[in-house]
């Protein structure tokens, strides 16, 4: 038993060292989201919203890293001119706002020290699930969404900038129609390396 204590010991303190010699660090970041929810039941077009988090590099190698995030996006909708017609219960022309706990894991390469590109699956909580677009007070959005971002971003030291397009894969809509609902988002940041 002890020798297993001392080989699950080592093994941490070899990964930790190993891990700290190419890369670990934490940040936070800010920017704009400039999102649209697409179906028959929105209007088109990109609305203005905000986000901000932190995140954290693990970098494997001189090229290839892990970046985790933790954020809150918004996502401004409106729902389109005949809302009420196909849902019966709707409320037309609404603005709405969806309020997301956003967990992006992106695998970040890094051709140039300069330069990473990023790719990697986002999960996201909505955080607001009391504000809905239907008369009778029902939810009108799931709980969850699941998306694929992809992007690119300025490492200059401690100061990051990037941009990024996060493509929604689940159906949003929680009504139950035939319509399919999804976010598709551009996000615009900068960041800061706190160490």
């Amino acid at each position: 038993m002890k020798k297993l204590s001392f080989l699950l010991i080592a093994v941490l303190l070899l990964s930790v060292t190993r891990m700290h010699a190419q890369g670990f660090h934490l940040g936070v970041k800010a920017g704009t989201n400039i999102s649209e929810t697409t179906g028959r039941s929105f209007s088109s077009g990109f609305q203005w919203g905000f986000s901000a988090g932190a995140f954290a590099e693990l970098n494997f190698t001189r090229s290839w890293g892990l970046q985790p995030e933790l954020l809150f996006n918004q996502a401004q909708t409106q729902t389109a001119s005949n809302f009420d017609d196909i849902y019966k219960e709707g409320i037309n022309s609404t603005n709405t706002t969806l309020n997301y706990l956003s967990i992006p894991v992106l695998i970040s390469w890094k051709p140039i020290p300069l330069l990473s590109f990023q790719i990697g699956p986002q999960f996201g909580i909505l955080l607001n699930t009391s504000d809905n677009i239907l008369e009778n007070g029902k939810n009108a959005f799931k709980s969850g969404d699941f998306s694929l971002v992809g992007g690119a971003q300025l490492n200059l030291g401690g100061f990051k900038a990037g941009a990024r397009y996060i493509s929604g894969l689940t159906n949003l809509d929680n009504v139950g129609s035939s319509d399919t609902w999804n976010n598709h988002s551009f996000q615009v940041y900068v960041g800061f390396r706190l160490f």
